[in-house]
């Protein structure tokens, strides 16, 4: 639904995006993505002007944590999956065991196969990362209900070194038309960059896992940078309803 369900026509699809995006990277590679999860003719080129950053650390990260939002079955706290892996079109992602097993011992956190079974928030993102990285493992949260302090925690907990990168998946503003949707999602904007913690699921549907990562950025002094900021009616036509996307890279500040 979301992507094409063949290797090929999928890896050219993805290459050809990343290829049309720009890499702002001066110092190594973010430490953290927000990215949108649409189809990826709404919003691939968005994501790809994120996904080109890592390319740096394409040797280096090991492990991806992911979050985003659940879509279709509520969960309270962050759902793990039951598998062991992801497969797309391009391959298989392990999920890694041992850190899913250190996320577990936090109450928020749970294992829901029936949150991750239908869920794209995900699912779209790793497509881009097996473009980007060699050899990786993931933590893919579905999140719920939960607090900005508990998303953080988790963050925390799996904060890592440059092996580790985290993905924040969300899109912004859902169904108005294309003036209104603008000028919401440049508030929003604003919000993400201010690394505010107060989201709403009507600027974001991923207010949630924004808003907890939010908290861990200021802890580490991260710095974020606007990649791309558009809407469905840019990248698809109709301008009636449409939905935001931004993508948004957090690197630590250079030292002298």
């Amino acid at each position: 639904m979301f992507y094409p369900d063949s290797p090929k026509p999928l890896g050219a699809e993805v290459r050809a995006y990343l290829a049309a995006a720009e890499s702002t990277t001066r110092h190594g590679w973010p430490k953290a993505l927000i990215v949108p999860h649409a189809g990826y003719v709404y919003s691939g080129p968005v994501a790809a002007s994120a996904y080109v950053q890592l390319v740096p650390g394409r040797e280096t990260v090991r492990r991806v944590v992911m979050l985003g939002p659940v879509h279709r079955v509520p969960v309270r706290g962050l759902a793990l999956p039951a598998a062991s892996a992801f497969a797309t079109p391009l391959g298989i992602v392990e999920i890694d065991a041992q850190a899913a097993q250190l996320a577990r011992s936090l109450p928020q956190v749970v294992v829901s196969a029936a949150a991750h079974a239908h869920e794209h928030s995900l699912e779209v993102q790793i497509p881009f990362l097996q473009s980007v990285l060699a050899d990786f493992s993931i933590l893919p949260f579905a999140v719920g209900d939960a607090s900005p302090e508990e998303v953080a925690a988790v963050i925390e907990l799996l904060w890592g070194g440059e092996e580790t990168v985290i993905v924040v998946s969300s899109d912004l503003s859902h169904y108005h038309p294309y003036g209104d949707a603008r000028r919401i999602d440049r508030q929003t904007v604003d919000d993400i960059q201010a690394l505010v913690s107060t989201l709403d699921h009507e600027q974001a549907c991923g207010a949630t896992p924004i808003n907890g990562f939010a908290l861990c950025a200021r802890r580490h002094a991260l710095s974020p940078t606007l990649l791309d900021l558009r809407n469905s009616g840019d990248t698809a036509g109709d301008k009636s309803r449409v939905v935001g996307y931004a993508a948004f890279a957090f690197s630590e500040q250079p030292h002298d």
